[in-house]
């Protein structure tokens, strides 16, 4: 793929790569909303640990967020203004696990955080695939392999909660 890039005075913008990274804090806003609103809908007692997991993803993606941005300042891009992949272009998966949630099913919450973690993977998958100084290739292969094991912790959750359900 070729990139396009823009003049704007001295700063030159790599619009792909700006737009890449854009997209990855897009898809880490709705990572965060989806795990607190999977959070505030578990009320069972028994579930507390599955509830601070949620949390402990939500804050993963803070963090994640707050390195993406910096690298978007580091290229002479601006940060996205939406909240969410309304207006992104990569996928919308978190905006469907929050809207799923018709109770405290905390084996439906488990099932659709792991959609959306399915999600992520996609997008950073993707991200990948595009021309990027290496720094920021590093990046996002860093925030991969990370998203990739709380992809696998909320998949080991969700196959125990079913199994005790049985």
């Amino acid at each position: 793929m070729q990139t396009k890039e823009k003049t704007t005075g001295k700063v030159v913008e790599n619009v792909n790569v700006t737009e890449i990274l854009n997209d990855l804090i897009l898809i880490n806003n709705d990572r965060i909303n989806g795990y607190e609103k999977a959070a505030s809908e578990i009320s069972d007692i028994t579930d507390a640990e599955i509830k601070s997991i949620f949390y402990q993803m939500a804050e993963e993606s803070r963090g994640y967020k707050d390195a993406l941005t910096e690298a978007v300042a580091r290229v002479g891009g601006s940060p996205p203004t939406d909240e969410t992949t309304v207006s992104g272009k990569i996928y919308r998966a978190w905006m469907d696990v929050k809207a799923t949630f018709s109770g405290d099913d905390t084996l439906a919450a488990l099932q659709s955080c792991e959609f959306g973690e399915d999600a992520a993977q996609k997008a950073y998958k993707d991200a990948l695939e595009e021309e990027a100084p290496a720094g920021i290739t590093s990046l996002i292969q860093s925030q991969q392999q990370s998203l990739k094991a709380s992809h696998d912790r909320i998949k080991r959750y969700r196959d125990e909660y079913a199994a005790r359900k049985k």
